[in-house]
């Protein structure tokens, strides 16, 4: 999926820059934090409950490569609003400068804003977790927000706005030029995977940060065996949750776009198969439109 957001349709899109950097950190996720779990669940190697310094960065690197990707995609819907405005001058804000410029400071803020599960997580009654008490409220609370609340209204809000935004631009005509002003195709449907991609984030992520808020506030009752098992297993499975989130976002993509589609079946033909590439014009189209054109199998002398 990362390869194909470098190919040449996509290389001066700013919000496929976005996707490709939420990508890079979902498969650093996958390689190092699900890695991590499955082996202290599914094979029983307790490292994580029994090394402070393994607890640590572990879970400091977790929560890096989750809320980068999650705010990428917040800054992808940022992009989306500024690209489909009216106003020339929002629209010069939507730029692969910028984007290159927001990516290194999402990763940089994350990294600096996490620095806390270094100081204050620690390995308490055989587990990796932060700190009781006080912070522990804090941290569930700030959970809550930095990945409920406040990403949901974030891309709620610049989503409902780029929905204006493109229902006004398809409905606007230039009265100077008498013809109708059109979004291109390939912006269309990158509206279609970052709405998609929203959808899913909603449903996936909730989840977690509703479970960490219901941990602090009854971390001191006296629990049974039964609701420790209980609690552990829907701890578990809002992570999987969150996983499953991350294993989503290329059938979205290949669900929401046919050019994301024939990119990558571009690919596969071209750099795994040896064939020779389809043959691909753009240009016309309207203002701003692209207009694809991909050659059969048949239709190329093999």
């Amino acid at each position: 999926m990362c390869i194909v957001f470098t190919q040449p349709i996509y290389r001066k899109s700013p919000c496929a820059m976005y996707f490709l950097a939420a990508s890079i950190s979902q498969f650093l996720t996958y390689n190092f934090a699900l890695f991590t779990r499955m082996i202290q669940y599914g094979y029983d190697v307790q490292t994580l409950n029994y090394n402070l310094w393994y607890c640590k960065i572990r879970f400091y690197l977790f929560y890096i490569f989750v809320a980068i990707p999650r705010y990428n995609i917040i800054l992808a819907s940022i992009d989306r609003y500024f690209s489909s405005s009216r106003d020339v001058h929002r629209r010069q804000r939507s730029s692969m400068k910028t984007s290159f410029r927001l990516i290194i400071g999402n990763v940089i803020f994350w990294c600096l804003m996490y620095i806390q599960v270094i100081v204050f997580y620690e390995i308490s009654t055989g587990n990796c977790t932060f700190q009781s008490g006080v912070y522990g409220i804090f941290f569930s609370i700030y959970i809550a927000i930095e990945s409920g609340t406040l990403p949901l209204l974030l891309m709620l809000i610049f989503g409902l706005l780029t929905v204006r935004n493109i229902r006004q631009t398809k409905q606007r005509v230039d009265i100077g030029a008498n013809q109708r002003t059109k979004i291109s195709k390939k912006d269309l449907q990158l509206h279609r995977m970052l709405a998609n991609q929203i959808v899913l984030f909603i449903i996936l992520n909730m989840p977690n940060p509703i479970f960490l808020v219901y941990r602090s506030i009854t971390l001191q009752d006296a629990k049974s065996s039964l609701r420790r098992a209980g609690e552990s297993f829907a701890s578990n499975m809002t992570y999987v949750l969150i996983y499953l989130g991350f294993s989503l976002t290329f059938v979205n993509f290949m669900i929401s776009s046919d050019i994301f589609r024939r990119e990558l079946m571009q690919l596969i033909r071209t750099k795994i198969l040896r064939r020779p590439p389809v043959v691909r014009t753009t240009g016309g189209g309207g203002v701003g439109g692209t207009t694809i054109r991909v050659v059969r199998p048949n239709d190329i002398d093999e």
